[in-house]
């Protein structure tokens, strides 16, 4: 019966995932290319929400894009200011911004933010990482950067940053504490 039930969620999950890539089959939502209203409304078209549904459906998907915050990290970041300079390069929606500062304050945690749908370039492209470097006035052989996604870290290496792969908050505290100068 649980394997049942198991494989039917994973079909319905499937469904969700095809009517949402009707919306954006390119994935262009994250280099800014439609509005947080644009897509809310493509995704209840799609999926046949009701006015309703589709505010609860926007909810939840900032909830799961957001998703928990990792205090252990977070503090540890912004331990490191002022003395270096910290920011955060997400690939993200229109909306990011505006739900990251609510839940979490990001703005008042680092010393730039870059959010691919604002500046047309999202990770693993080469250029986002130079652009986030050059606003954080640092060279990118002097940048740390942290993301659990491996092509991005693998993008980030051959851009001449110091790329470590995030999996746990304590293995990644202890990599960027002994790329640091002390």
């Amino acid at each position: 019966m649980g394997a049942a039930l198991a494989g039917s969620a994973r079909d319905g999950l499937r469904s969700v995932q095809a009517a949402l890539a009707q919306v954006d089959p390119d994935g262009l939502i994250e280099i800014g290319t439609m509005s947080e209203d644009e897509y809310r409304r493509g995704y209840a078209q799609v999926l046949g929400l009701t006015e309703e549904q589709e505010a609860e459906f926007l909810a939840d998907m900032w909830d799961w894009y957001c998703g928990e915050p990792d205090k252990q990290l977070i503090d540890y970041a912004a331990s490191l200011r002022p003395r270096y300079r910290t920011g955060i390069l997400s690939n993200s929606a229109d909306g990011a911004r505006r739900e990251e500062a609510r839940r979490y304050g990001f703005p008042d945690l680092v010393d730039e933010i870059v959010y691919s749908h604002e500046v047309g370039l999202a990770k693993p492209d080469p250029r986002v990482y130079a652009l986030t470097c050059e606003r954080l006035g640092v060279h990118q052989s002097e940048a740390v950067f942290v993301d659990d996604v491996p092509v991005c870290v693998e993008a980030a290496n051959a851009c001449g940053l110091l790329g470590i792969l995030h999996e746990t908050a304590e293995a990644t505290i202890a990599r960027i504490g002994a790329l640091l100068p002390v």
